[in-house]
């Protein structure tokens, strides 16, 4: 029965692209390949990949950013946020080897956390590298001042976000990033919060609450939760809560964003920010919260966080430890 021709309404033509994962009646199918040349051809073009990465810079500004991107229409398809080592980030920018800037341009990306991100979309390359502006931020200022690194820039180096300038680039870029191994989490003092598939348009603005508000963002990664291990992060809530089941299929229906926040008292910090589990009595009681801005119902109720204490560095272990290695 699963492999007859039928109707599905919750997958788009735009989820069709190389690299991306889509369910279908609870299963996770991965797109590796086009199927025939016809199919490439009116595919490749408007389903386009770049390479864009969120400099330590801009860390205050990581939200915007992204709220940015998904404003002009691109796909986020892949994020993650990332500690480089000088070993690294030497190999990353190899090409400028030799030139007057490189070494500080390797000391400044090592400097603190980046965020590396596959877009996808049409002309990708180009349509990034026009968003993003001219490599110097003091001129991006004068000749493209809505561009990001008029905006969030400061000079050459410090010009907030990299952009691919070829697709051939792009390519060694993005194979190189998200080949890159563990995760920037510290796994203390901190809680976990995800962004539920239903809210992915809006994890740019939600983001940017977050940091907003004092929190500390030292962890940030995408996920397509099958229904396993979905049910494997929230059994807590089995027997418990009666959405448990309508939650592990939502949560298993598109991409999810994990976060680790950190704070002092975090987890009951970030729990008032979140507001009630309820979107509906959030926006009656507590209309400010993330939930009542950003949430539909008690299963899409914007983002899940951390209920206990003792829970906050497990839940993070979960997505940046174990989760890495499976």
């Amino acid at each position: 029965m699963f492999l007859k021709r039928c109707q599905y309404p919750d997958l788009n033509v735009s989820d069709l692209f190389i690299g991306n994962t889509v369910t279908v009646f609870s299963r996770q199918l991965k797109i590796v390949e086009y199927a025939d040349v016809f199919t490439r051809r009116a595919f490749e073009n408007q389903r386009g990949r770049t390479f864009g990465m969120i400099k330590p810079d801009a860390y205050n500004h990581i939200g915007k950013i992204i709220d940015a991107i998904l404003q002009t229409g691109f796909r986020i398809s892949n994020i993650k946020m990332v500690r480089m080592t000088p070993a690294q980030a030497q190999e990353f920018y190899a090409e400028h080897r030799g030139k007057p800037f490189y070494e500080t341009l390797v000391q400044f990306i090592t400097s603190d956390v980046v965020v590396g991100m596959e877009l996808v979309g049409e002309n990708a390359v180009q349509r990034w590298r026009d968003l993003i502006g001219p490599t110097n931020s003091l001129t991006a200022k004068s000749t493209s001042p809505n561009s990001l690194r008029a905006q969030f820039g400061t000079d050459g180096s410090r010009n907030a976000v990299h952009g691919s300038d070829a697709v051939t680039s792009a390519n060694r870029e993005l194979n190189f990033f998200f080949n890159l191994p563990g995760s920037s989490a510290i796994l203390n003092n901190c809680t976990s919060c995800v962004i539920r598939p239903h809210a992915m348009e809006s994890a740019g603005q939600i983001i940017d609450r977050i940091l907003d508000e004092g929190f500390e963002i030292s962890a940030l990664q995408n996920f397509n939760l099958d229904k396993p291990t979905a049910e494997e992060f929230f059994e807590v809530y089995k027997g418990v809560l009666p959405e448990f089941v309508p939650m592990v299929d939502h949560m298993t229906s598109g991409p999810c964003i994990a976060l680790e926040i950190r704070q002092e008292n975090a987890v009951q910090s970030f729990r008032e920010l979140c507001g009630p589990l309820d979107p509906e009595v959030a926006r009656h009681l507590r209309p400010n919260t993330i939930r009542a801005q950003y949430g539909l119902d008690r299963v899409r109720n914007g983002v899940h966080c951390t209920d206990l204490p003792e829970d906050g560095v497990l839940e993070c272990e979960y997505f940046f430890r174990i989760l890495q290695n499976k």
